[in-house]
């Protein structure tokens, strides 16, 4: 009879860890408890104030001006940039990344980071603990001895299982409240260079000086304060700022704490007030059947869509086969996709019209628009949407263009693995 009770207890404890880890499991893949789930009507356009109105009240903060925006394209340009900066604090450093891995511009950074923090400056770095799990063993007790506050986000407790989908995906850097950096680089090494060959990455990051940079640093504030239970105040955070261009932009974040749809109702506001471009610099686009309803009726209303998106060269295999399997409907009713040849692009850009450019973390994909924490800067400038549409059409002459035809003709071995993919769509 023992070996009955023993087989009864092994049972129960077995149901009771399956139970456990289903619970864990569904709590993470479900989102916010409702979706957006009508389309949205074309009401005017992205230069109309209304457009600029909507965006400031109904999901963000206000459009500020008086901004300077500066585009850097690839490692070779954004890292000294980001690097001279951090080294000329003398008040502050807020630092929150998704990717921090091991290498040479790691070493850099931390080397950078530690030796403001040993002159002084208060030092402070969020890092993804998702992300940050190649990073060398002896960065962050390194960081701490020299004075930098060092918080992971969302790291792995018996208490927090059900938040393990929810990353911290932003890219944000702010030098004494007043320069800012966002967009989509990571700190690897992968990222330097100049896109010249396979391994090194094609993509953009921005500097910014102006109000708009106060909102940069409110997005670290809003992570830090919920890791770390600490805010951060004062003059050398938020220091009074005035007018140094003549640029309108706006720091736009979106968490599934806060709405989990607030990032992808941004895009669907911009590609439905759009009435001639979109092109759509995308490092992940696996968009859902309502995302591209609003494109294809966007091209219904005569828009010329464009959209650059990896190829062979991809970091997740999966996402690039379960985007391919969206792209049949959308060719076939013209938009035109771009399938970039040199190495991997993890570029992050939408241009509307000539005239709004969003740049930042997001991707084109349901793990950005819902399951993340994302930040993007929308600028409303026609000469930098010039521009960005100059460098967009740059990078469009080192892709492929993909036709509806050669999308049709795909081996069917290669149709059976991106249905496959697709499966896991609301997870990518």
């Amino acid at each position: 009879m023992d070996w009955i009770k023993e087989h009864i207890i092994i049972s129960a404890v077995i149901v009771a860890v399956v139970i456990f880890l289903v619970t864990i499991l569904v709590l993470n893949i479900s989102g916010p408890e409702k979706h957006i789930q009508k389309p949205l009507k074309h009401l005017y356009g992205v230069a109309d104030t209304q457009f600029m109105h909507e965006l400031g009240t109904l999901l963000g903060p206000p459009v500020l001006d008086g901004n300077s925006i500066e585009d850097l394209q690839n490692g070779d340009e954004i890292f000294p940039a980001m690097l001279a900066a951090i080294r000329a604090a003398r008040h502050t450093i807020t630092f929150e990344t998704y990717i921090y891995w091991s290498g040479e511009i790691g070493k850099d950074f931390r080397e950078a980071l530690v030796e403001r923090a040993k002159a002084g400056v208060k030092v402070h770095v969020l890092l993804d603990w998702v992300g940050s799990q190649k990073m060398d063993g002896d960065t962050i007790p390194a960081l701490r001895k020299a004075g930098v506050e060092v918080e992971q986000y969302h790291p792995l407790h018996w208490y927090s299982l059900a938040r393990m989908n929810n990353r911290t995906h932003r890219k944000l850097l702010v030098i004494d409240g007043r320069v800012g950096f966002t967009g989509g680089v990571g700190i690897a090494d992968q990222w330097r260079g100049d896109a010249q060959n396979p391994d090194y990455w094609r993509d953009s990051h921005y500097r910014v000086e102006g109000p708009a940079v106060a909102q940069i640093q409110a997005a670290f504030v809003d992570n830090w304060m919920k890791t770390s239970g600490r805010v951060l105040q004062g003059k050398g955070y938020f220091p009074p700022l005035q007018p140094v261009g003549d640029r309108r932009a706006q720091m736009f974040i979106s968490s599934p704490r806060a709405g989990g749809d607030s990032m992808q109702l941004m895009y669907l506001l911009a590609l439905t007030a759009a009435e001639r471009t979109i092109d759509l610099s995308a490092a992940y686009f696996v968009p859902d059947d309502f995302t591209r309803a609003a494109i294809i009726a966007a091209i219904a209303r005569g828009v010329r869509v464009r959209v650059i998106v990896p190829g062979k060269h991809i970091d997740t295999v999966v996402v690039g086969k379960a985007s391919r399997e969206t792209w049949g409907e959308l060719l076939k009713v013209g938009a035109e996709i771009h399938v970039f040849q040199p190495t991997m692009f993890h570029c992050k850009m939408l241009v509307v019209d000539g005239q709004l450019v969003s740049v930042g973390s997001t991707n084109f994909d349901n793990r950005s628009f819902r399951l993340n924490d994302e930040a993007n800067l929308n600028v409303y400038d026609r000469p930098f949407a010039e521009k960005m549409t100059g460098i967009f059409e740059a990078d469009m002459k080192r892709s492929k263009q993909m036709t509806f035809e050669e999308w049709q003709d795909r081996p069917w071995h290669e149709r059976l693995m991106e249905k496959l993919a697709a499966m896991f769509a609301s997870q990518l």
